[in-house]
């Protein structure tokens, strides 16, 4: 199976090259990472004589979710350092950009034996924690093989993953064999694991580390008091003047084809009386679309500007936030806030970071990698979950009822007090499985 497997994988990036050297041409996208995914790391990772662990997190939704983790880690363990890889280059740079927080970063190996086992040997950990739901079979059986404690955490399977993984499940059997423990987010991800082959007494249930925010203090949450900005925040308030904008709508992480639905949404808005002066900013999910987007906005008519552009704009209609790790404190000046990847099928995206600023929440009916955390927050009337013909009307609704807004808002911040302790639950059970 291993061998069937190990084939695939190499026939599958022989079909995918060309796509890969088109995006590396480009974007870059690629032509960094690709000596690291064969398993050489930078010098870096090599360790200082402490224990190492090891740390994965795709992308950067999966990276900011692991920063309470890190963080409670480096309190609770201070004999280990940690150290983080991801797939995506937007999560290497906001990886690299925490250096202060992590002892090192790079990009997770090729599932291929010898790209593994460089990694491993150069690596040289103890624990290997990855986060939601990431099985490789060459690596956890290598891991295995050395010792190393493999642990799935803030583990999630939907029911369009299980309903894959049942196909195959007489290997994903042997894979999830190879892992020492794996905490899940819910009842129903720990059920599906079970049911996948995972030992009753190797499954936790923990919560969802996206409800516990990073910061002292979990971002002020019950504290009555916001996020202190920082220098950044206070510097893009100046560009642009957010903080006087009554009326701003954020659209974070957008997709393809979202762009223009805000567009078209924000022509309609300003057309409803006291509302002439909605603005909008849209900070689009993928980098390599950052030009894209700019065009599209530019043909829009809308007076438009970049953050990227250091000139004051503060009479842009449209901002682009064409950065990356700046959105999640610039929720803080939205009046309402759609999160994207949700109007067209992408499952969605992160709403806990507004909602941790207690702002109004719109999303569309595409959130199936949030799955339940939406439903919970629409149960408690913490959010409005649209499709795409009324996302014009839930915003018009949301900027003119400052009530309803304001409610909405406490309802999401209450939503977080009342499901925070995942990540001290998850450092209880790697505790516990590392004294086995």
């Amino acid at each position: 199976m291993y061998f069937l497997y190990s084939l695939g994988l190499s026939l599958l990036f022989v079909a995918l090259l060309p796509y890969f050297v088109i995006q590396a041409l480009r974007h870059g996208k690629y032509s960094g990472s690709f000596k690291q995914r064969l398993g050489r790391l930078p010098d870096s990772i090599r360790g200082d004589g402490r224990r190492t662990i090891w740390l994965h997190a795709v992308s950067v939704g999966e990276f900011l979710a692991a920063k309470p983790l890190v963080d409670q880690l480096k309190r609770e363990l201070p004999e280990y350092r940690v150290v983080v890889s991801t797939t995506t280059l937007t999560g290497q740079r906001l990886a690299q950009s925490e250096s202060n927080r992590i002892d090192g970063a790079f990009y997770f190996p090729f599932d291929w034996r010898f790209a593994v086992r460089r990694s491993l040997d150069w690596a040289n950990p103890s624990i290997v924690i990855i986060l939601e739901t990431e099985l490789w079979p060459n690596f956890l059986r290598e891991c295995r093989r050395r010792g190393v404690i493999t642990i799935l955490a803030n583990g999630r399977i939907s029911s369009r993953s299980f309903r894959r993984y049942r196909i195959v499940r007489p290997f994903i059997n042997r894979v999830i064999e190879d892992l020492s423990l794996m905490i899940m987010q819910s009842d129903a991800d720990a059920e599906r694991a079970r049911e996948l082959g995972a030992p009753e007494d190797r499954v936790r249930v923990c919560g969802n580390l996206k409800y516990d925010q990073p910061g002292d203090g979990g971002w002020g949450l019950g504290a009555g008091k916001e996020f202190e900005a920082t220098d950044s925040d206070k510097e893009i308030d100046r560009q642009f003047a957010l903080s006087a904008s009554s009326h701003l709508i954020v659209a974070g992480s957008t997709a393809p084809g979202e762009e223009e639905m805000l567009l078209a949404a924000l022509r309609k808005i300003r057309t409803h009386a006291e509302l002439e002066d909605t603005r909008l900013l849209i900070a689009p999910r993928h980098p390599e679309r950052f030009d894209e987007v700019a065009r599209l906005i530019a043909k829009s008519g809308f007076k438009f500007a970049r953050r990227s552009e250091t000139a004051n704009s503060s009479h842009a209609d449209v901002i682009l936030l064409d950065t990356i790790g700046e959105l999640a404190s610039v929720y803080r000046f939205a009046a309402v806030v759609f999160v994207g990847g949700s109007l067209v099928p992408r499952g969605g995206h992160n709403i806990i970071e507004p909602a941790a600023f207690a702002k109004p929440i719109i999303v569309g009916k595409h959130t199936g990698n949030f799955r339940q955390i939406v439903s919970d927050f629409a149960d408690a009337g913490a959010l409005v979950q649209i499709d795409s013909n009324h996302l014009a009307e839930a915003l018009v609704q949301l900027l003119s009822d400052r009530a309803l807004a304001r409610e909405m808002g406490d309802q999401a911040r209450g939503m977080l007090l009342a499901n925070r302790g995942a990540c001290e639950r998850t450092i209880a059970a790697i505790k516990d499985v590392r004294a086995i």
